[in-house]
């Protein structure tokens, strides 16, 4: 049952995710756009589309999440032999099964030897300042159109 399932999810999401699936998606809904005037934009024309994209879209959660979490194992597969066979550090082959705590301990580590690299090198250093300077940009932009909204 979960071989014909994983056979299921992989063809239904490779086939979906074609862009002339996408394309055939909004033909779908202009044509049902289209039929409104000849059925007086009834409730039962608008339960058509509501229903149709109901069920797959309740289909289709089922189907990308099993998609993703097989594509997501095989990523962490991947990375564990690639962690093995290096000078890496054996212990990193197991992060995702650490608790959240872990890994923002993890995570300041890595930002101590960042930042520790930025001050050694002085290309890091720049590049890093642009990458400032522009999320600032960013910010900057964003709160001036926050103000106007509001």
């Amino acid at each position: 049952m979960n071989k014909l399932f994983r056979i299921i999810a992989t063809q239904v999401s490779v086939f979906a995710g074609r862009s002339i699936i996408f394309f055939l998606a909004v033909i779908v809904v202009v044509v049902w756009l289209m039929t409104g005037p000849f059925f007086d934009f009834s409730d039962t024309w608008q339960l058509v589309i509501n229903t149709g994209t109901t069920i797959v879209t309740f289909l289709m959660v089922f189907l990308i999440q099993n998609t993703q979490n097989r594509d997501s194992k095989a990523v962490q597969l991947k990375l564990d032999e690639i962690i093995r066979t290096t000078k890496a550090r054996d212990e990193f082959m197991d992060l995702e099964d650490l608790t959240d705590e872990e890994l923002q301990e993890l995570d300041e580590e890595f930002r101590k030897l960042h930042d520790k690299a930025i001050v050694d090198s002085p290309a890091l250093k720049k590049l890093h300042k642009k990458i400032q300077i522009r999320n600032q940009n960013k910010n900057t932009l964003r709160d001036i159109r926050d103000k106007f909204k509001s």
